[in-house]
């Protein structure tokens, strides 16, 4: 099964006086629907667009794993662990929140900042709040998160190119940039396509793209995640 979401259809979301604009793609804050609470081990993908010296100040996360994908600008992270990172376009970001962790997120430069923020959900609850950050991800190296039994793969082919999409359970492909076609569906930056039991398909580029792709199978579900 295929299911299409378009960039405009995505739920709006944060401040934008505060120099803050959000969409998500599933239900979120005052946007409940309860037929889009999650996909596979996803529950959360959120485009983050702040403005210099915009963010979101500290607030609490426990029993999701948070993964970041920064499209262009920086993101300063600090957090309740003593941890404090400086993100940067084609790094991943992940806060393992577990237990329970606080942060906060800004924009401390003096361009305006894009991220991808994705939340999944464990297959356990509980444990160690644990952070990292993977600089530069190369094109094709999977980003494992294990504890929500999941993979992230990018994608950057140009145009023309084909990349093998994972066969599992749940695929879930976010376009970052660029137009690419994929199982039958042709997609723009801020598209996304989820689908069931993906097998033997592949990603076509119209232009040079990137995609963020996730190979998830389907934990059970673990309640208080966000």
């Amino acid at each position: 099964m295929v299911d299409v979401q378009r960039a405009g259809d995505r739920y709006p979301g944060g401040e934008p006086d505060a120099g803050i604009v959000s969409r998500h793609a599933f239900s979120f804050g005052p946007h409940y629907d309860p037929a889009n609470l999650r996909f596979g081990a996803l529950v959360a993908c959120n485009e983050e667009r702040l403005a210099p010296g915009a963010g979101f100040d500290e607030h609490p996360h426990s029993h999701t794993e948070i993964v970041t994908w920064v499209v262009e600008g920086e993101l300063t992270h600090r957090d309740s662990l003593g941890r404090e990172s400086l993100v940067r376009a084609g790094d991943v970001q992940r806060l393992s929140s577990a237990s329970g962790v606080r942060h906060v997120e800004r924009n401390d430069g003096d361009r305006p900042l894009t991220f991808v923020q994705m939340w999944l959900a464990p297959l356990e609850p509980g444990g160690d709040p644990f952070h990292e950050v993977v600089r530069g991800l190369a094109d094709g190296t999977p980003y494992p998160v294990p504890e929500a039994g999941a993979v992230l793969h990018v994608s950057r082919p140009g145009a023309g190119e084909r990349t093998a999409v994972p066969d599992a359970p749940y695929v879930y492909a976010h376009v970052v940039r660029g137009r690419v076609r994929l199982a039958g569906e042709e997609l723009d930056a801020g598209d996304a396509v989820r689908i069931t039991d993906a097998e033997g398909l592949e990603l076509l580029a119209r232009e040079p793209a990137e995609v963020l792709l996730w190979e998830m199978t389907h934990p059970r579900p673990v309640s208080g995640s966000g």
